[in-house]
């Protein structure tokens, strides 16, 4: 057999075994993955209905459904309702579909010249009897009445027109959503006179009606919750303190309970508890207990506070919100949508020694971890939040204790729980150590032969060499975020929310979220990845144009300073690129607006983990990234038709031979012009399965892109062969060469045959490298 074909087949056989190996580890991750996930407890799957959503096996319901699986309604359906208006005539009104325990608006609205213009005439509840959703009488309102108007006649209003007044008031709150900083304010005023009412308390229908008007206030916007409510919210929340006393009345998002106290009471405990019944709609039970010995340790229970009575004391009063709006402060800032409750407990003619308080509060402990939280009560003379007199105690729940008894919370400051990337695997570990020693052998093979080759080094492929390099060398020492090691994401559920990692100082917090750990050199390999995986694509753009210019316009010669023009363009604009990303998203304090913290690399996701526009991942990797690669199809569309596989019919070889020549060339151009980075787009695709499939395609045809580069390029050169033979004499190669072309062509009488053939060197065995296209360069 020539010796030609023994090269070929030595050489087929490395390559076969390379990626055998490679996709045999690919295999036997792929089978440790699936069998890992198949041996783990496995969360039965939910099939929830009407746009439920399965988390953790169990479903999370749109507020139109209820039940295990979102199949019980919670809204009572459209309706008409006819009426006799003030005139005498019959009207009717009509309303949407309306959520069980929501006020729903009437489509007629007020005349546009009357007080109240385009608002709507009337609002109907939607109540649950039993479990049938039921729609109760809708209350219409007066027109010519708005909210300024209402607060200037309530001081002078009787029982009869004050509860007018309160009705008309929660009809014209009824779309919170739509309500001003303005209509909030007044809205206030009128519930704190109505509250304020002699003998309020006996009129059960202007009560409930005033409360459930400030629970529709805590559903507006927080933004219109301003400065200038300062005041009014004020004398609000000690009303109802003082109201408190006096009436039971159970809102959406407030509630008010009042106790008779026994001569001889010494504490009572006040607790809000979840009705987790399967199946049931969610609700909250509240209780009180008279002569509690302690607070209560059930997992369902929300909230509780227990008042240790020192003195005689006729009544006591609480005061439950589910929010706090109206507790504004100025030191501790809100960044999420986490519902922080508010308790105060009030006793009338007496003292209390203490008061303990207990939150166990819920939320995603998948996306979030409580990393902190203060006991704070409402100081009205700073109107602020304040430690003082309060600490916290160990315990089950978030538990405090302080000696005061009025507006309780705990401030908390959460994490989110970032799932830090594990440990590379085998195939990114084995494949960029390939790549990596391929890498550094093309490179010095390029340097040290020179001399033989009788041309200067390749400075295109040399440079797109080291920038693959450094890549590759960072990436596998530093890609992993040291803070993974001191951080563990595997805390259960009940762990993370009741361990007592806390801190025991109890100090007020400055906002609801903490940002993790800073880590300089997590963001110092983010920084450098970028740079070189840019500078990398840059100069695979540069070879390709390089190739372009010698192979379709070899009769025109390379611009004057090619190389220097070159490198300045390959190093430079992704330094340009780099900086302008960096200067635009990175701030002190605030690393994770350029990097992401599962690893050391470009962010991408926001904070409900979903792939973000506004992120550098996209403009400053993906869209660069993506034109060139654009480029780099298209200039090789163009070499594989042009050249590559264009028929001459002049070729002296074999049909075999011409095919696996065509073959070879066409797999180095890819491989040099990163074209299979193109498979890592595919990896956006949003389908776990094919998106697994394609993250290990990508891996291999990339992990190994510097050993591809140094078998096309390096081991199948003679030179290198040569070189071998003379250092090893146990493994002889011979010296062969395999041609591509094998003519020389005369183009031109007046140009000499030595020039041109040299400019077509890379039709040469030697010379499917790059470094044979510039060897005058």
């Amino acid at each position: 057999m020539p010796s030609r074909q023994w090269d070929r087949i030595l050489i087929a056989v490395a390559c076969c075994v390379v990626t055998l190996t490679l996709w045999s580890l690919c295999a036997w991750q792929l089978i440790i993955k699936f069998h890992t996930e198949i041996t783990e407890n496995v969360v039965p799957p939910c099939f929830c209905h009407n746009g439920g959503i399965c988390q953790d096996g169990a479903c999370v319901c749109p507020d139109e459904w209820i039940g295990l699986l979102c199949d019980i309604a919670n809204f009572c359906e459209a309706s008409t309702y006819t009426y006799n208006n003030s005139e005498g005539d019959i009207k009717n009104l009509t309303f949407e579909r309306i959520i069980v325990g929501k006020y729903g608006s009437s489509n007629e609205k007020c005349e546009p010249h009357t007080a109240n213009g385009n608002s709507s005439i009337a609002i109907r509840l939607c109540s649950r009897n039993g479990i049938i959703p039921t729609l109760e009488e809708p209350s219409v309102q007066n027109c010519n009445e708005n909210l300024d108007s209402l607060a200037s006649q309530v001081e002078t209003a009787d029982s009869s027109a004050v509860l007018e007044i309160a009705k008309t008031t929660q009809i014209l709150t009824a779309m919170p959503d739509q309500l001003t900083t303005q209509n909030i304010s007044a809205a206030m005023d009128i519930s704190v006179q109505i509250l304020k009412k002699p003998n309020i308390s006996d009129d059960p229908q202007a009560s409930n009606t005033v409360v459930a008007t400030v629970s529709q206030l805590l559903d507006a916007k927080e933004t219109e919750f301003s400065s200038d409510l300062v005041n009014v919210t004020s004398r609000l929340t000690k009303t109802i303190e003082e109201f408190s006393l006096m009436s039971n009345i159970t809102q959406t998002n407030i509630a008010v309970q009042s106790v008779p106290l026994m001569l001889n009471s010494s504490a009572i405990l006040f607790l809000a508890q979840r009705d987790e019944t399967p199946g049931n709609y969610q609700t909250t039970k509240l209780e009180i207990q008279k002569d509690a010995t302690g607070l209560n340790d059930e997992l369902s229970t929300e909230v509780q506070i227990l008042l240790n009575i020192t003195s005689n004391s006729k009544r006591a009063g609480f005061v439950l919100y589910q929010n706090d709006k109206l507790f504004q402060s100025k030191t501790y800032l809100s960044h999420s949508n986490f519902s922080k409750q508010i308790v105060s407990g009030n006793i009338d003619g007496g003292t209390a020694s203490g008061v303990e308080i207990a939150f166990n509060p819920k939320y995603n402990t998948s996306k979030f971890l409580l990393h902190d939280y203060a006991c704070v009560f409402w100081d009205y003379a700073l109107n602020d939040w304040n430690t003082a007199g309060c600490t916290k105690e160990r315990g089950q729940f978030l538990r405090c204790k302080c000696n005061h008894t009025t507006h309780f919370a705990v401030l908390m400051a959460f994490k989110i729980n970032y799932k830090y990337a594990k440990p590379l695997e085998c195939i990114s570990y084995v494949g960029v150590g390939l790549s990596i020693a391929g890498l550094v052998i093309t490179i010095l093979f390029q340097i040290f032969t020179r001399k033989t080759r009788k041309s200067s080094v390749t400075w295109m492929l040399v440079s797109l060499c080291s920038s693959m390099l450094t890549f590759n060398i960072i990436f596998i020492s530093g890609i992993e975020n040291q803070n993974a090691r001191n951080l563990s994401s595997n805390t259960s559920g009940y762990e993370q929310q009741y361990s007592t990692y806390y801190t025991t100082n109890n100090t007020l917090l400055k906002s609801d979220m903490v940002d993790p750990p800073g880590d300089s050199w997590c963001m110092a390999v983010a920084v450098l990845l970028h740079y070189f995986l840019l500078a990398t694509f840059m100069w695979t753009a540069l070879n390709c144009a390089q190739l372009y210019l010698l192979l379709i316009r070899a009769m025109k010669p390379l611009p004057g300073n090619f190389i220097v023009t070159m490198s300045a363009i390959g190093w430079g604009i992704p330094a340009v690129v780099v900086a302008v990303t960096l200067g635009a998203t990175y701030r002190e304090g605030k690393a994770l607006n350029y990097r992401q913290e599962e690893f050391c690399w470009l962010a991408a996701l926001d904070q409900d983990q979903n792939f973000s526009t506004e992120k550098p991942m996209l403009w400053s990797f993906l869209l660069p990234v993506a034109l060139i690669l654009l480029f780099n199809i298209i200039i090789f569309i163009k070499i594989i038709v042009s050249v590559i596989w264009k028929e001459n019919k002049d070729l002296t070889r074999n049909k075999k031979d011409s095919l696996m020549g065509k073959i070879t060339s066409t797999i180095s151009v890819v491989v040099v012009l990163g074209i299979t980075w193109t498979t890592g787009y595919f990896m956006l695709i949003n389908q776990e399965e094919t998106s697994l499939v394609f993250s290990y395609v990508f891996c291999i045809l990339n992990a190994t892109q510097g050993i591809q580069i140094c078998i096309l390029y390096t081991f199948r050169s003679p030179i290198f062969r040569k070189k071998v033979s003379k250092m090893s004499s146990a493994w002889k190669v011979p010296e062969i060469s395999v041609y591509l072309h094998s003519q020389i062509y005369h183009v031109s009488k007046l140009q000499p045959v030595k020039h041109f053939r040299e400019t077509f060197r890379s039709f040469e065995t030697e010379n499917i490298s790059f470094s044979t296209f510039s060897d005058s360069y």
